[in-house]
């Protein structure tokens, strides 16, 4: 397993930002869905070995990455965007890019090419030589994505990928993460659920800091039959899922006091 988790906590003085999480994944493209405040990216953050647990066990890549060895070499091999990416404004968008290669200790021979190959994949060719001070909101994203990519990962992981981006953009960044989700571990983070009924073969939601719901965005659909609210067969499955799970908690809060 490229990512596994047992009983996962984080907390933030008395915020319980991450409860109790467990989740096992392979190669594929998974989505993780919730509300604001849910804490997507806590979890993420602690998977990008950015954050430590308050308790619980991670193993990334079959690795420990309490040890800082183990550590290293997961950040090797993994690709993460934050959901604010802070960057250099009079960096062009190959020396941003080239950065990160070498953050990661990428071979210098390969960066070239590695860099080129990213800039291709998130289609910004025609910017390669921009500032970034230049882009708009939608291409600095796009710059974002590329730099999470250009070590080609074993482990991706994105925290709002597809903010600032137009729908046609949001349909060729669902195509990348199905050719990346074949060999890589994909983990998307998003609020947009149409995003991951589109590109994702499996999907969690999270609600106050647990997993509520994993399954296939299928079966999140089939859960908001004849009582979702939304638009869209999946959303309601989704607000099925949350109310749900909102109300058991309220339950549980009112059992304990």
């Amino acid at each position: 397993m490229n990512v596994d988790i047992t009983d996962a906590r984080r907390s933030f003085r008395k915020n319980k930002a991450v409860d109790g999480v467990d989740l096992q994944l392979g190669p594929g493209v998974f989505g993780l869905l919730g509300p604001n405040g849910a804490g997507k990216t806590s979890l993420l953050r602690m998977l990008a070995t950015v954050l430590p647990p308050s308790s619980g066990e991670i193993r990334l890549l079959d690795r420990d990455p309490r040890g800082a060895a183990a550590r290293r070499e997961i950040r090797r091999r993994l690709g993460y965007l934050p959901q604010n990416l802070g960057y250099y404004p009079s960096f062009t968008v190959v020396e941003f890019i080239e950065y990160f290669a070498l953050l990661k200790e990428m071979p210098s021979a390969a960066v070239p090419k590695a860099v080129a190959t990213a800039v291709e994949r998130v289609d910004l060719g025609v910017k390669a030589k921009a500032k970034l001070r230049t882009l708009s909101g939608g291409m600095l994203r796009r710059v974002g994505i590329a730099q999470a990519i250009v070590n080609d990962p074993d482990l991706l992981l994105l925290d709002e990928p597809t903010a600032g981006l137009d729908p046609e953009q949001r349909v060729q960044f669902r195509s990348l993460m199905r050719s990346l989700g074949e060999r890589a571990t994909v983990i998307v983070s998003t609020h947009l659920v149409e995003d991951v009924g589109a590109a994702c073969g499996e999907v969690a939601l999270m609600s106050d800091g647990k997993i509520v719901f994993r399954g296939t965005p299928a079966e999140l659909t089939a859960r908001g039959e004849g009582h979702g609210v939304g638009d869209a067969p999946l959303e309601r499955g989704y607000s099925a899922v949350l109310s749900a799970a909102r109300l058991s908690g309220a339950q549980s809060g009112a059992v304990s006091s």
